[in-house]
């Protein structure tokens, strides 16, 4: 991987950390394109069943960025973090599922990424804000929209249009984070929901994760009568063989993601 991030693989387990923190893990160019070598790494190596993002230092989980639109390695562009915002170029999805590790400032582009995982925990003393309006620059509204979305109307709302930042107390209320741990917890916290999702089946897992965000702006009746690739994929792998076994044993399953 580039500098910029670490990137490590520990039982199923990727561990992507942003690693900047002299500059409170802002991204610059060099990160986002070893964020966008870790997606895709994560995304194509099949011992890859789960990914947890954090941060190094104690100030800041991402305070943004100052890079719009990064280029990877041959010239095309990619969305702030690696592509997976989808802010500034083309969106990366993220196969696997996602847990972000957030201490200290997630603002901006640092918000928004976190906002791209599928569980959020948080340190104590993390803050999450928009802070586009107050300083007086409007570009692409991604982190907008993610926003109103996953919080309460009135509160993201009030975070777009006042600039003023939430703590982790009051994210979890609103049910933007899973968790709020002292921040020594932080990292044991997400690896153990790391290792939570890792037990299960991790094609079932995907699968799901790809029906689920694949219809989630779509009307009910759309949603159940859609076909879905990977579930019918599923149908035919030796995990689901596995899992009907293990079931019938009354014994743990050995998957191996095949």
């Amino acid at each position: 991987m580039s500098s910029g991030i670490l990137f490590e693989l520990d039982n199923h387990v990727a561990r992507v950390t942003l690693d900047r923190p002299k500059a409170l893990n802002s991204i610059d160019p060099e990160m986002d394109s070893a964020l966008f070598e870790a997606w895709t790494e994560i995304n194509s190596n099949p011992d890859i069943w789960v990914a947890v993002l954090g941060a190094t230092g104690e100030k800041a989980f991402c305070a943004g960025a100052n890079v719009s639109g990064g280029t990877e390695g041959d010239g095309r562009r990619m969305a702030l973090g690696g592509g997976l915002t989808g802010v500034g170029g083309p969106m990366l999805t993220l196969r696997k599922p996602l847990v972000a590790a957030v201490q200290g400032y997630a603002i901006g582009g640092g918000f928004e990424l976190a906002m791209c995982a599928d569980i959020i925990v948080a340190a104590d003393n993390a803050q999450f804000g928009i802070p586009e309006t107050k300083v007086g620059i409007i570009g692409e509204a991604g982190i907008m929209h993610r926003a109103i979305r996953q919080l309460p109307h009135h509160i993201a709302m009030a975070l777009i249009l006042t600039g003023e930042r939430i703590d982790a107390q009051q994210a979890e209320r609103y049910g933007l984070v899973n968790e709020v741990v002292p921040l020594e917890k932080l990292l044991e916290t997400a690896t153990s929901w790391a290792e939570r999702i890792a037990s299960a089946s991790p094609l079932a897992v995907q699968a799901a994760k790809d029906a689920v965000l694949s219809r989630a702006g779509w009307p009910l009746d759309v949603a159940l009568a859609t076909r879905y690739e990977p579930i019918e994929a599923y149908a035919n792998s030796a995990d689901r063989l596995e899992g009907r076994a293990a079931f019938a044993e009354k014994r743990a399953a050995q998957w191996t993601g095949r």
